[in-house]
């Protein structure tokens, strides 16, 4: 049995080259960007009125002018207008190309118009509400970074530099695949010895928050079956997330037969709560990494979050997330074992605190439905003292 620590370590270093794909800009959101995105001309284009009002030249006012005849309008999607008479003005709209030879705008709501005439009732600064030509980013500027997971506002950049399509780092194929002959599906009425499937839904919603679209797969408590079951999804697949079958009963051959595939077993064992029983390891021909998980629903979520996760970072060769968060009770941990404690979140003073909550056991499913997360703490001498900052994996 190894540490969590090392059992960290070896997932992460048996990363895919997942390459990369492109996808219309619409379908991008939550996508990790596999190029930067750049300005592809000044931002804005031109000086840009941002009040409706009128657009003079400033010098028209330093010779002591304050009533101007309007000599016509420049609405934004026009052309660049022109005043031509620098003693006149012209009304312009918001969005606007700022006409030749103006400089400055000036709101309606300092003026007062009557017969085509303006008068100016306000003091007015030169170059105001003009929003000017490559004041926010210049051409050739990159605006989003390679890497950058695609956020809403991100759309809207790279929409306005024509990015109908993006670049972004391929998500793997995965399948989730549950064992055991107690389940049964969720619309089925369970015999009094059987339970509903949840991990591979669970595990398939929550690939879905990375973009990943992961097949299901369930296979019966039977070696042949388990055998047949997992060559097939080896083969199709680049990434196999089990949940059960990994443990020490009579019907538990998820390790012998990954061993008869040709599977290279990484680690089996790892001093943690809950998931002791985790199992890793890489099918080298086809390329498929296999987490195998407990089959108790907190395990198979928490291995997930904990390590799943990192893996498809690394993979991504982005930053792996870390946070952490403020221990809201003191803890004891004592013995060999890392414990991943489930935790509800709430915010004092500024600072992410956490508070345990009240569970029974790994297999307690609904816990979950409570938790915001899993606080990880390891084993030693010294409690864990309230107040104290703690690594912290959110699940919300």
């Amino acid at each position: 049995m190894i540490t969590f620590k090392e059992a960290y370590q070896k997932v992460l270093a048996h990363p895919l080259d997942l390459g990369n794909e492109v996808v219309p800009l619409l379908v991008s959101h939550g996508r990790i960007l596999a190029a930067s995105i750049v300005a592809d001309r000044d931002f804005p284009p031109f000086n840009r009125a941002t009040k409706d009002g009128i657009a003079i030249n400033y010098a028209t006012l330093e010779g002591g002018r304050t009533t101007l005849k309007i000599e016509g309008v420049a609405s934004a999607g026009m052309p660049q207008q022109k005043l031509f008479d620098k003693h006149a003005c012209l009304e312009v709209m918001t969005g606007a190309v700022v006409p030749l030879e103006t400089d400055t705008v000036i709101m309606y709501e300092h003026l007062a118009i009557k017969n085509g005439w303006v008068t100016i009732e306000k003091e007015v600064q030169k170059g105001q509400n003009i929003h000017y030509q490559g004041s926010d980013e210049a051409q050739g500027a990159a605006l989003l970074a390679k890497g950058k997971r695609i956020a809403s506002a991100d759309i809207g950049v790279m929409a306005s530099v024509g990015a109908a399509s993006v670049s972004v780092k391929a998500v793997p194929k995965v399948c989730a695949i549950s064992t055991g002959n107690e389940l049964v599906d969720v619309h089925q009425i369970p015999a009094p010895h059987q339970i509903r499937k949840s991990n591979s839904i669970t595990l398939q919603v929550a690939l879905s928050k990375v973009n990943i679209a992961a097949s299901t797969l369930h296979l019966k408590d039977e070696k042949k079956d388990i055998e047949e079951g997992l060559k097939m999804a080896l083969q199709k697949n680049d990434v196999l997330l089990l949940s059960g079958g990994v443990s020490k009963g009579k019907f538990d051959f998820i390790p012998e037969v990954m061993d008869a595939l040709g599977v290279e077993k990484v680690f089996h064992r790892v001093a943690q709560r809950p998931g002791k029983p985790f199992w890793f390891g890489v099918h080298h021909e086809y390329k498929t990494v296999i987490f195998s998980f407990p089959g108790n629903p907190v395990s198979t979520f928490a291995n997930y979050h904990l390590y799943f996760l990192a893996w498809l970072h690394t993979s991504w060769k982005i930053p792996v997330e870390t946070h952490h968060a403020v221990l809201g009770a003191t803890v004891t941990i004592q013995g060999s074992l890392t414990r991943f404690i489930q935790v509800e979140t709430y915010w004092n003073n500024a600072r992410l605190c956490t508070k345990p909550i009240t569970e029974n056991g790994s297999g307690d499913l609904t816990s979950l439905a409570k938790a915001d997360g899993f606080v990880c703490l390891e084993p030693r001498d010294a409690a864990y003292e309230e107040g104290e900052l703690v690594p912290f994996v959110p699940t919300r």
